[in-house]
């Protein structure tokens, strides 16, 4: 796997200003669908259950600020 991450390093490194940016662009997207998904599948299956709990339990309590 290493030597496959260090092609990629390589590959970018001689991308141009141009296709740079638009690798950047593609890998915004990208990684926020990937964590977007990891965050769906933790809420399905109860990962988030106790910070939810949590944080309704601070609230109700009066330790939250208004954004």
């Amino acid at each position: 796997m290493a030597g496959k991450v260090e092609e990629i390093k390589n590959e970018i490194n001689q991308m141009s200003v141009d296709q740079l940016k638009e690798f950047r662009a593609w890998y915004e997207e990208f990684d926020s669908s990937v964590r977007d998904a990891q965050i769906e599948e933790d809420a399905q299956i109860g990962k988030l259950d106790d910070l939810a709990s949590k944080a309704l339990l601070d609230h109700k309590a009066g330790n939250t600020n208004r954004l």
